[in-house]
């Protein structure tokens, strides 16, 4: 990166280079809430580094759009924070071939470009429910009540089809709605003195920390639950 950045500013020709502005017009379709303070952030955070001209204008690769790709990928399908992510590209660029927390892979690039919409009866369908199992998870407020819905409703729905083959029925999760605004409530008082400046980049800023915050909140979650399944075996 040092190098290629050392090169342009010494006038050599680097092909292919796309202003900020391109590059958001590239990846916009797969990531709507994509946004030059988002980049910036992204890049602050050592996530890209895109050249720098002579004048000061940010320039991006084709490699440093994938890069990118991947990084928002993670963000929105794995929901991972950033220095998971950093961890995990520095894995790549050492040649290495990391595992994703929770044995997950990196992302593909969409051909659709967007999340995949269902209707009801298609989220029933690909998620191997009921339609009662459907209706009975927006009772309990684990789904929201909609005509479509996305890919993580149909995660959730597959797994209650697993939970139910259990015993475990919607109505047994009815509390987990509480403990997901708890954390929510969390997460907003720690955001409170970035997100109360107001301006494009805090609120870029705020959105990644709600990110990290949510991604430690898990691990302690997880740790917590296997720590109370182990004591059943003791």
């Amino acid at each position: 990166m040092a190098a290629r950045s050392a090169a342009a500013r010494a006038g050599a020709a680097v092909p292919d280079l796309l202003t900020i502005g391109q590059v958001i017009a590239r990846l916009k379709p797969e990531f709507p809430d994509l946004s030059s303070s988002k980049l910036r952030f992204l890049e602050e955070r050592e996530l890209v580094t895109p050249i720098r001209t002579a004048s000061g204008y940010r320039k991006f690769s084709a490699a440093d759009v994938e890069r990118l790709r991947i990084v928002l990928g993670l963000q929105r399908d794995h929901y991972l924070p950033l220095k998971v992510i950093k961890d995990y590209l520095a894995d790549l660029d050492a040649g290495r071939e990391p595992v994703l927390p929770g044995g997950g892979d990196a992302p593909k690039p969409s051909i659709l470009g967007r999340e995949r919409r269902y209707t009801r009866d298609e989220t029933v369908r690909a998620a191997g429910a009921s339609p009662m199992l459907l209706s009975d998870a927006v009772s309990a407020s684990l789904l929201p009540a909609a005509d479509t819905y996305g890919d993580d409703a149909v995660a959730v729905l597959k797994a209650l089809v697993e939970l139910q083959r259990t015993g475990i029925e919607p109505r047994h999760l009815r509390s987990m709605r509480g403990v997901v605004e708890r954390e929510v409530g969390l997460i907003e008082s720690a955001l409170m003195p970035v997100s109360r400046r107001g301006d494009a980049t805090s609120r870029a800023k705020a959105t990644e920390l709600a990110r990290e915050i949510a991604g430690q909140l898990e691990v302690v979650r997880t740790a917590l639950v296997r720590a109370a399944i182990g004591r059943l075996d003791a």
